[in-house]
C-alpha cells in the first residue's frame, strides 16, 4: 500500500526548476508560474511472438497526491533526456533499464515528436517504436535500484478495450502509440 507522508515545497531541487515567466501578449504583460524539466523519449516496444505490446506499471507520486487510493500508472518505455548522446541512444538505454531487452539504435523507427504538460513545463518528448522477441531478453528490467518497476504485456488483440478502460491508469502517451501502431504497423500484417 502507498500513501503520501507529507508534501514540502522544494528547496533545492535535482531534476526540475520552478520559475516565473514573464511576457507580454497583445501589449499586456502577464506572468506564467512553470516548470523547467528535460525533455525526454518514449518507447512503444511490441513484442514479435507473444504479439503483446510491453508497458512498464510503476508508482507515480504526483497521480497517488490527486488519486489517493492509487497512483500506479501504466507507461510506455521512457527516460529523461540527461546525458550527451542521441535520443535513440538513450531510448535503447531505457528498454533495457526498464524492461531488459537489448534492441539495436538502428531497430528504433522515430513515430513522431510533441510538447507534453505544456501548462506547467513545455517538455519536448520525442515517442519511437522498436519491436522485439525473447533472443533479446538479457535481463528482468525494472529500472534503477531506487525504481520499482513492473514489465507488462498486453495481448494486442486486448489494446483498444484497455486503451478506453478507465480502471487502468494510464498517460496519453499510450493511447497514441497504440493508435500509431494500429494505423501503421498493424495495417502492414
Amino acid at each position: 500500500m502507498y500513501k503520501i507522508n507529507s508534501v514540502q515545497t522544494l528547496e533545492n531541487p535535482r531534476f526540475i526548476k520552478p520559475i516565473l515567466i514573464c511576457y507580454s501578449i497583445l501589449n499586456i504583460e502577464r506572468k506564467w508560474e512553470a516548470v523547467v524539466t528535460h525533455d525526454s523519449v518514449a518507447i512503444l516496444l511490441w513484442h514479435r511472438t507473444r504479439d503483446a505490446f510491453i508497458l512498464v506499471k510503476q508508482l507515480r507520486a504526483t497521480v497517488l497526491n490527486k488519486n489517493q487510493n492509487d497512483g500506479m500508472m501504466y507507461e510506455l518505455c521512457a527516460g529523461i533526456v540527461d546525458k550527451a548522446t542521441s535520443l535513440e541512444q538513450i531510448a535503447k538505454e531505457e528498454v533495457l533499464e526498464e524492461c531488459g531487452f537489448n534492441i539495436t539504435v538502428e531497430s528504433l523507427q522515430k513515430i513522431s515528436s510533441f510538447y507534453t504538460s505544456v501548462g506547467i513545463s513545455g517538455t519536448h518528448q520525442t515517442l519511437y517504436y522498436a519491436e522485439c522477441d525473447d533472443s533479446m531478453k538479457i535481463d528482468e528490467g525494472g529500472g534503477l535500484e531506487d525504481e520499482n518497476i513492473e514489465v507488462v504485456y498486453i495481448p494486442t488483440k486486448e489494446a483498444k478495450e484497455f486503451m478506453f478502460n478507465e480502471s487502468y491508469q494510464k498517460t496519453t502517451g499510450v493511447m497514441l502509440a497504440f493508435y500509431w501502431f494500429f494505423d501503421n504497423i498493424n495495417q502492414i500484417q
